[in-house]
């Protein structure tokens, strides 16, 4: 599995992910993030942005069925990424309770409500956060 910047990710593969999925934000994802490219196809993205110093938020992760396997390493991979771009924290909205069992047992936290989550108030769903070391 290799992270590619969404803006150097070969163009006829890149809209063909986006065509398979809609609900993916192609132009937030071309502008900041990342495709997941997995034996040469692209089978999932995120967002990592930047919203304050070292603060990060994790958004727009997705991932295929197929490579569903791969979402821990993929978030594992996130991590390190965020810790290159040397944050101290990484928020993630999640609403799947699968994906709130795998970031807790990545050690994420919740957040019942703090100044920054209280700025982008989301009415379902858990805010979890990593403080990256």
């Amino acid at each position: 599995m290799k992270l590619v910047p969404a803006n150097k990710a070969p163009k006829k593969d890149l809209e063909r992910f986006l065509n398979k999925n809609e609900n993916v934000d192609g132009d937030i994802l071309v502008d900041k993030g990342y495709a997941v490219d997995v034996d040469g196809q692209i089978e999932g993205c995120f967002v990592l942005d930047a919203v304050e110093d070292g603060i990060y938020w994790l958004k727009q992760l997705y991932i295929t069925k197929d490579a569903a396997a791969k979402l821990p390493v993929l978030l594992e991979a996130i991590l390190t990424l965020a810790k290159e771009k040397q944050a101290q924290k990484v928020y993630v909205h999640s609403h799947q309770p699968m994906v709130d069992i795998l970031l807790e047992a990545l050690q994420f936290h919740p957040q019942a409500g703090s100044e920054w989550v209280d700025k982008y108030p989301i009415e379902k769903g858990n805010w979890w956060t990593y403080n990256v070391s």
